[in-house]
């Protein structure tokens, strides 16, 4: 979801859309977000009596209006238990909320209620399957009667275009604030019906395929929308208004039928459909280029759209989004999440990194492919929002608080941008979205964790990727880095410095860097250059005249500040000399054999690395050696070679 200040939208024609980026989702979400994985509301025995039945189905059968948030119907959960024996089911539903009555197996049945919980009592066994149907109906809360939520379910009227309209939006735990239900991100509802009765005048839009609207007479109509994926419970939704329905038609190349539905519910008002028709277009090119690079767009065979509400951002709702406006980083954002957030959900909120992250890369993507010189700007923009202060985790350890689960800064662009680091140190785009498809295809139409995507892609790229998770998604803050550097005659000499933002949690990055030269003949040289400590020297063979080392880190892709950058003429081989006296590696260049000597007895590791950083060559001496470098390989190689101890004794370049 993506969200922009409440402002925006009352002022969209006087300044337009440059305000967008200060992230829609994250604030619009972060007022209506608390808890873990579980609900908010219920205490943790509660939780646990919850947990004992799979919820498979939901249908909502419900009367709304476009004038106020007022609810009546019924809502059916079909479930099977998970324990030995289950005694009682519990589930949600706000207390203001009355139930009329509630049928186990169509049979009426007795129950409880305290607080939010209500209690079905029930006989049943492991693996027995049952149906409860709660009829209902009130007026949902306010922020003002429930200061924990508030707005599960609103009803508004847009500044911008004068239209009414009802809509709900459940994430993280407000689902119970519109209908009864259990709200555990693990148990994903293998399918779902949403019936909407309301006035004829209005239309109503949900999530998947509308398989008809019936006449009731009366002035009234029923909306049939059915659903035949498995969906998390926060991402059902509704949105009543009079809308016109503006639909076409997408094409991916790897569709195995003939097109996706792009149905959109757009204010039936004049001038709205004019204004954001070219924007809403963008979204057939969107999902036909992104199939191709995440997989196929998961609910093809239902439909992707938007029903427009009042909301100054988007939310991702299966299928339909609900969106306040149309412009392409708010489009593509919510449709990323169709992959990252709704095929593949978090598995907790504390790693709601897979649903935001991802979603805010996709934006990114969305510049590099579409506007691909708008695409520094958008992650430069990232890299100065997180650097604003010194500290804070992707990884959202305060899971309780919306304001942390749903930080622009963190979670959003600092989660988008560290997937760009994380793609520079696989170093390869094929394996990189190999290891995204690859990750989709194993969670499909389930939840995963942070660590999860890790296993993924260290699986794909054979990378350990234990020191980048530890230190850009568990840990905190950024590198300033510092670079002297010398050239005497052809060797390159270089000193690369780094300090970090918060050192107490995260004191070093161990992140590839690149470094780009500018020389007087041949161009500009990158230099990617490993990192172990703090403090790196290295001595690279190098011709023609260096003019300047002109960027760290040229294609940011690290966020990172940089200090001092100074030719030093002190600077000088006589740096590393005590390393040289010790341990030799001749020839250099080298035809294949590479000589390396090692005075002092021991096993040493030999790791040899090519400029971009990628294992060519990895073995284990014993003094004096000779090892045979690959015949396919040619250019610079940085040779590494540490005790058994795992310290580093020696780091040389050489050239083959």
């Amino acid at each position: 979801m993506k969200n922009s200040s409440a402002v925006f939208i009352a002022l969209f024609f006087s300044f337009g859309l440059f305000a967008q980026k200060e992230y829609s989702c994250s604030n619009y979400k972060s007022h209506h977000a608390l808890g873990n994985a579980k609900s908010n509301t219920l205490s943790v025995a509660d939780i646990n009596r919850s947990e004992q039945y799979d919820v498979h189905y939901y249908k909502l059968d419900v009367a709304i209006e476009r004038t106020s948030t007022d609810i009546a119907g019924t809502v059916e959960m079909q479930a099977s238990v998970r324990t030995a024996t289950l005694d009682s089911v519990l589930f949600e539903l706000f207390p203001t909320l009355a139930i009329s009555e509630i049928r186990l197996n169509g049979t009426p049945t007795p129950f409880s209620r305290n607080n939010t919980a209500v209690t079905v009592p029930v006989n049943l066994t492991q693996g027995q399957h049952f149906s409860i149907e709660v009829d209902y109906a009130g007026t949902p809360p306010t922020q003002q009667s429930n200061p924990l939520g508030g707005s599960g379910m609103t009803n508004d009227t847009s500044p911008s275009w004068g239209n009414q309209v009802t809509w709900s939006l459940s994430e993280a735990f407000v689902a119970y604030e519109w209908f009864p239900c259990k709200q555990s991100l693990r148990d994903k509802i293998d399918s779902s019906d949403v019936f909407i009765t309301t006035d004829n005048t209005n239309l109503a839009g949900s999530n998947g395929v509308l398989k008809q609207i019936v006449d009731l007479g009366n002035g009234k109509h029923r909306f049939e929308w059915e659903s035949r994926h498995k969906i998390d419970y926060y991402l059902i939704s509704v949105a009543v208004a009079q809308y016109i329905d503006y639909s076409y038609y997408a094409f991916p190349s790897n569709l195995p039928g003939d097109s996706v539905l792009i149905q959109n519910y757009i204010y039936n008002n004049p001038g709205t459909l004019t204004q954001f028709q070219a924007d809403i277009d963008q979204t057939g090119d969107f999902i036909e280029y992104f199939s191709e690079l995440y997989g196929l767009y998961p609910f093809w065979d239902e439909k992707y759209g938007h029903c427009m509400a009042p909301i100054s951002g988007g939310m991702e709702h299966q299928t339909m989004t609900t969106q306040g406006y149309f412009e392409k980083t708010l489009t593509v954002h919510e449709m990323g999440h169709q992959w990252f957030g709704d095929m593949v959900t978090c598995s907790s909120w504390a790693d709601i990194w897979v649903n935001e992250g991802f979603a805010s890369f996709t934006e990114f993507l969305m510049f590099e492919h579409f506007y691909p010189t708008q695409a520094a700007n958008d992650m430069q923009t990232r890299h100065t929002n997180v650097m604003s202060a010194p500290g804070g985790s992707v990884w959202c350890l305060d899971s309780l608080h919306d304001a942390s689960i749903f930080s622009s800064r963190l979670v959003y662009d600092k989660g988008g941008a560290i997937i760009e680091t994380m793609r520079s140190i696989v170093n390869d785009d094929t394996v990189f979205f190999n290891g995204l498809r690859n990750y989709l295809a194993i969670y499909k139409d389930s939840t995963a964790s942070g660590l999860d995507m890790k296993s993924a892609m260290e699986a794909t790229s054979g990378l350990d990727l234990t020191n980048f998770f530890q230190e850009w998604y568990f840990g905190e803050g950024f590198p300033t880095y510092s670079a002297k550097w010398n050239q005497i005659g052809n060797q390159l000499i270089i000193r690369l410095s780094q300090a970090a933002s918060a050192p107490v949690v995260t004191p070093l990055f161990t992140t590839p860097v690149e470094l780009k030269f500018s020389r007087t003949s041949g161009g500009d040289t990158i230099i990617r250059m490993n990192i172990s400590s703090a403090s790196e020297f290295i001595q690279i063979p190098m011709n023609g005249t260096v003019n300047a080392l002109s960027a760290i880190d040229p294609n940011n892709y690290i966020i990172n500040k940089v200090g001092s950058i100074t030719k030093d003429a002190t600077l000088n081989i006589e740096e590393n000399k005590p390393f040289d006296d010790l341990i030799q590696l001749y020839p250099n260049p080298t035809s294949g054999p590479l000589n390396i000597v090692v005075p002092a007895e021991g096993d040493y590791e030999v790791t040899i690395l090519n400029t971009s950083g990628q294992l060519v060559q990895q073995t284990t001496i014993h003094n004096s050696s000779t090892i045979q470098l690959n015949e396919n390989a040619t250019g610079y190689f940085m040779v590494q070679i540490k005790d058994m101890n795992g310290n580093l004794v020696r780091r040389k370049i050489i050239k083959r």
